[in-house]
């Protein structure tokens, strides 16, 4: 009996030996010492622990179970939770974590962990809860973690884990949550993926890139109370299955492509508080249905094609808080039944083709925070009742619209209105009191027909009120008949106000010195009033000022030198008031101005000559004025001039020949001088031009031939002056006429013309006699002289050669390098002084040199103590042997030794980009932003698309992309790139691109393609048109740049994120509208090259296809003096 006892005890003991589990290759001890050891390994991977959590805490010292984040079971004293959640703590899983087999939750989410995650996890068969959110994980997830059979819930949020969803996951039936957000998941979701989720109630695969269909078998996930499908690549239409999902409380499927109608069965989801379908291609009728389900809070259909009326069912909605619809068709009056949604805090009807007047029950809903409306067809009055409180609103938009009447007064009973819109109107009587908006941050009431005085001599009585707002940034009153005196309280106005514009509205009297307290403006709109007096001097106080806009008033006097304190200035506007005096020389000074309006006033003097110094303006207009002088030779200096204004004035002397320095002239206008001579055959080098006009001068001489290379001019005038000869008959000369012409001396052409057929002689046998002499004693000289010229040529050639060091023997030089000196080097950069030094990177230094032959260079050297720096020069130099395009750095040669190395590249007097974005002394309007966007778009399709041999640059950035003369964009910098071979897609490296810029799969790994450069262009494109660094402060993992700008083109604002001076409210809604257009059609591509998944990225020649389009559709449609405008913001 005791025998037989014996062996069953054994025989047990053995059967549990056998079933306990193996945690590695060799048996660890079934203890806490096994859980210990695990952890010990896993504070080994941790790379950095800031506040020494881990390691001052995890030590032998104590027992396991008291280490922090540590939890164990009461029973056997074995680690059951891991929590070290937010520690901020850095490094890798070792796979001894598949030891601690007692663990039940597994908490390390929101550190920086990183590598991928191991499959080692899968053998913690106990696991119920595992969240490793907010890391850097990367690599795939492995399919071994559906083994897992006792997991309810599983976060993965917020890491960059990519390939397919393994399908062993959906077959976890204890599985309740599901949080895979935030990642570069791709495929397509099993059809079969709930099946074996019976209890799964949170789904949420948000911002991954998942294509294809919604499986039809979701309606089998019956618990599922929230699904987020959103920002992935779903498409097809949204399945009717969805209305079965009985328990659903969130829906969200935004930013895919899903077509068709919304599914009436959604109507079915009795309990569905939030909808959420934005940003997709849904059309057809807002079905009536989802209006009965009464625990609707938030419901999201806009950016769709929705169209017809607004369902009356909506008043079913009682628990409603937002209902935002922007940006469909849908048409109709909005229905009485919106009274019902007494808990609605945000109505969001903008840009749709709604019509009616706004019923006045609206205003009574009290928890309102946002109306807006723009952008539709309203009309009539606007009906608020006299006691409205609306004590919870915030933002009023009701621009853009039909509404007539006065503006009731209480509608400043608002008092948290920060934003305030209701420009583009009908709105009449006079501007309301506004002082109670104690918050207001924006107004914007232009374009009505608001009064703001009674009579002509009375103040703005409104802009006094408005110094009670003391947040006040953005006040646009202009395009109204406000009749009245701008008071000098206007000098109180919040000291935060940027923005001021009063422009169109026939305000009289004089412009107050007080304007010089607001300290903080940076555009100053006061055009077409009858303003009169002296501009005033404290404008000089207004640092910050970027344009000062007073053209077409009645303002006399000097100009004074006051204006030119504002370092910043970008536009000046001055022009068609009766301005006397001479010129202030120092506006020359002023490096940042772009745009110079003085035309029809009485100046009277020289253009001064530092004038000249402005190489980066774009606009020049002094017509009519009474300029005398001659036009200086340095007109070349003005590299970046598109539009030059000199008519009407008294110019003479001869027009310069070197004005074809002026590459970028597309309008010159020099009628109406007193200038002589003949027009200058360089002309014809200004390959842009589009608009000459030379008439009403004393021009003499013939029409240059070369004139009819200019194959964009449209307009050409040289009528009243005295010119003689053939008139051209090639190139655009095809489509002028007889009043091209008019009254000249004796110009002779085709009949078209209105002028004597030219009469053409031969030549006379005795004067081709006298030409036969004549070359029979030049020539034989002439030819000897040449012979002696080429011998002595070639013995200088031959001593020269051998002063020059030896070229490198291994490395790929171009075939027309200049082998260079070290010698000419040291002279040319006065031995490589200070003085001469452009700047410095991680490989060496670049210099400034002059060569013996006066060509300006700049000379890259070299660091020979860096292994990378040696590296790099090698790459540049097989790189750029095998290269060669007008918008990628030039290189003319090298210098090469054991002890020195240098590259001597293209000199770029203009410097770098990121200069011109973020130096504060520079100005780049939109249209010469887009043209660098081009340019280095061109350089990187010919990199990756236009030889055999593809090129990735691997450091696409600012400080990267030149600028020449002619601020044409040259791509530098090849020290980390990779050539590929034949057919080759990826390559690996350890150099890595420089952080905010490198795309995401370079990672650890280093993988390089040319998806990366096109990651990095896209970064490059936002900075260009925001003028914000990747890098910048206000960026962090929860907002970075590209975030920042993607969340502004949802909420249709891409004015708060563009850069200053792109986008303002200035002469015409249609150029603004177009300027609009063109900012969010870049950054919407910007935002394509920087998917996660590097195969969802576009190409580069898709992406130089559609900045050319952009750039076409923004100068189509619209009228020569509009498509000026385009160029600088601001009419005449």
């Amino acid at each position: 009996m005791e025998n037989s006892l014996f062996l069953f005890l054994l025989l047990l003991t053995l059967c549990s030996s056998i079933n306990t589990p193996l945690s590695s290759a060799s048996t660890p001890l079934l203890n806490s010492t096994t859980d210990q050891n695990a952890l010990l390994a896993f504070k080994n991977t941790i790379t950095s622990d800031p506040n020494a959590i881990i390691a001052q805490n995890w030590s032998t010292n104590t027992s396991v179970c008291n280490w922090i984040g540590v939890s164990c079971g009461i029973k056997h004293q074995r680690v059951t939770a891991l929590n070290i959640s937010g520690f901020a703590l850095s490094g890798t899983l070792p796979p001894h974590l598949g030891n601690l087999t007692f663990l039940k939750y597994l908490d390390i989410s929101s550190n920086d962990f990183r590598g991928p995650i191991l499959s080692e996890l899968s053998r913690l068969y106990r696991l119920r809860e595992i969240d490793m959110g907010a890391n850097s994980f990367t690599g795939e997830l492995p399919q071994e973690f559906g083994n897992l059979a006792l997991l309810d819930y599983f976060n993965l949020r917020n890491n960059s884990l990519s390939g397919s969803i393994p399908s062993s996951i959906f077959n976890i039936s204890t599985l309740k949550t599901l949080v895979l957000t935030y990642n570069e998941f791709s495929g397509r979701l099993p059809s079969d993926m709930c099946n074996n989720l019976p209890n799964l109630n949170w789904l949420s695969l948000r911002a991954n890139q998942i294509e294809g269909q919604i499986p039809p078998n979701i309606w089998k996930c019956r618990e599922l109370e929230i699904l987020s499908l959103s920002h992935n690549r779903f498409n097809g239409e949204i399945p009717s299955e969805i209305g079965s999902l009985s328990m659903l409380r969130e829906l969200y499927l935004g930013y895919n492509d899903f077509k068709g109608e919304l599914p009436q069965e959604l109507g079915n989801l009795a309990f569905l508080e939030y909808l959420n379908v934005h940003n997709n291609s849904l059309s057809g009728s807002i079905p009536y249905s989802i209006f009965n389900i009464s625990t609707f809070n938030n419901l999201d259909l806009s950016h769709n094609q929705f169209s017809g009326p607004l369902p009356k069912e909506i008043g079913n909605c009682s628990s409603l808080k937002q209902l935002l619809l922007a940006n469909n068709s849908l048409t109709g009056q909005l229905p009485q039944e919106l009274a019902n949604l007494k808990l609605l805090e945000k109505f969001v009807v903008f840009n749709n083709s709604m019509s009616g007047p706004i019923p006045s029950f609206i205003f009574n809903i009290s928890t309102l925070k946002n109306l807006s409306l723009s952008y539709n067809q309203f009309s009539g009055n606007l009906h608020m009742p006299s006691e409205l409180s609306l004590p919870n609103l915030e933002v009023l938009q009701l621009s853009q619209n039909e509404l007539s009447g006065e503006i009731p007064s209480s509608i400043t009973n608002a008092s948290k209105l920060t934003q305030l819109e209701l420009s583009g109107n009908l709105f009449s009587g006079s501007v309301p009191n506004f002082g109670n908006l104690g918050l207001l941050k924006t107004l914007r009431i232009w374009d009505n027909n608001l009064s703001g005085a009674e009579f002509p001599s009375q103040e703005l009585g409104f802009l006094s009120s408005l110094t009670h707002c003391r947040f006040l940034e953005v006040l646009q009153v202009s395009g109204n008949p406000l009749n009245g005196i701008l008071p000098a309280s206007i000098g109180n106005l919040s000291t935060s106000l940027r923005d001021f514009h009063a422009a169109d509205s026939n305000i009289t009297g004089v412009i107050p010195n007080t304007i010089g307290n607001l300290s903080s403006l940076l555009r100053l709109s006061l055009y077409r009033n009858q303003l009169t007096g002296l501009i005033p001097q404290t404008i000089g106080k207004l640092k910050k000022l970027q344009g000062l806009y007073l053209h077409r008033n009645r303002l006399h006097g000097y100009i004074p030198p006051d204006l030119c304190r504002p370092s910043n200035m970008v536009v000046l506007a001055l022009g068609g008031n009766f301005l006397t005096g001479p010129i202030p020389e120092c506006l020359g000074d002023v490096q940042s101005l772009r745009n110079i309006y003085l035309y029809s006033n009485m100046l009277n003097s020289i253009i001064p000559s530092n004038f000249w110094n402005l190489r980066d303006l774009l606009v020049l207009d002094l017509s009519s004025n009474y300029l005398t002088g001659k036009l200086s030779s340095q007109i070349a200096s003005l590299k970046a001039i598109n539009q030059l204004y000199l008519s009407n004035n008294q110019f003479s002397g001869e027009i310069p020949s070197s004005i074809d320095g002026c590459q970028s002239l597309g309008y010159l206008f020099l009628s109406n001088n007193n200038l002589e001579g003949s027009i200058p055959p360089s002309l014809g080098n200004i390959r842009g031009l589009t608009t000459l006009d030379l008439s009403n001068n004393s021009l003499s001489g013939s029409i240059p031939e070369s004139l009819e290379g200019l194959i964009f001019l449209q307009y050409f005038n040289v009528s009243y002056n005295k010119l003689e000869g053939e008139i051209p008959a090639r190139g655009p000369f095809i489509n002028f006429t007889a009043q091209t012409f008019l009254n000249n001396s004796a110009l002779c052409g085709e009949q078209r013309f209105q002028v004597p057929t030219c009469i053409k002689k031969d030549m006379t046998k005795s004067r081709q006699n006298k030409v036969v002499q004549l070359m029979k004693y030049i020539l034989p000289p002439f030819i000897l002289v040449i012979i002696l010229a080429t011998i002595i040529v070639i013995v200088l050639m031959r001593r020269r050669k051998l002063k020059r060091v030896q070229a490198p023997t291994d490395i790929a030089l171009g075939v027309n390098w200049r082998i260079i000196s070290y010698i000419e080097l040291a002279r040319g950069t006065n031995a490589f002084s200070a003085a001469n030094l452009l700047g410095r990177g991680s490989f060496g230094s670049v210099f400034k040199a002059t060569l013996s032959d006066g060509f300006d260079v700049a000379v890259k050297v070299f660091n020979l103590q860096s292994e990378r720096a040696v590296r790099s020069f090698d790459t540049e130099c097989e790189i750029l042997s095998n290269i060669r395009h007008r918008n990628l750095v030039r290189i003319i040669g090298c210098c090469s030794n054991t002890e020195f190395k240098a590259l001597i590249l293209g000199y770029m007097p203009n410097g770098s980009l990121e200069k011109w974005l973020h130096s504060g002394n520079h100005c780049l309007d939109l249209i010469k932003r887009l043209q660098i966007a081009i340019d280095v778009a061109l350089a990187l399709e010919y990199l990756h698309h236009g030889h055999p041999f593809p090129v990735v640059h691997c450091d696409v950035k600012p400080s990267n992309v030149l600028l020449d003369d002619d601020m044409v964009s040259h791509l530098g910098d090849f020290g980390i790139s990779k050539l590929f071979d034949d057919g080759e897609i990826m390559v690996q490296t350890k150099t890595l691109a420089t952080i905010g810029y490198a795309a995401p799969e370079y990672g650890s790994e280093g993988k390089v393609s040319p998806n990366g450069d096109v990651y990095s262009y896209g970064i490059l494109l936002l900075e260009i048109f925001t003028v914000k660094k990747p890098t910048d402060d206000m960026f962090s993992e929860k907002m970075s740049l590209k975030e920042w700008v993607h969340k502004a083109l949802q909420d249709n604002a891409v004015s708060e994120v563009a850069a200053p001076d792109l986008l303002t409210r200035e002469e015409d809604q249609h150029i603004y509208a177009k300027l609009e257009e063109c900012v969010s059609s870049i950054l919407s591509l910007a935002i394509k090259c920087l998917a996660i998944s590097p195969g969802e990225r576009i190409n580069m020649i898709e992406i130089v296809a559609a900045l050319q389009r952009i750039k076409s559709k923004v100068v189509a449609g619209t009228t020569k003096h509009q498509q000026s405008a385009l160029s600088i913001a601001v009419g005449q």
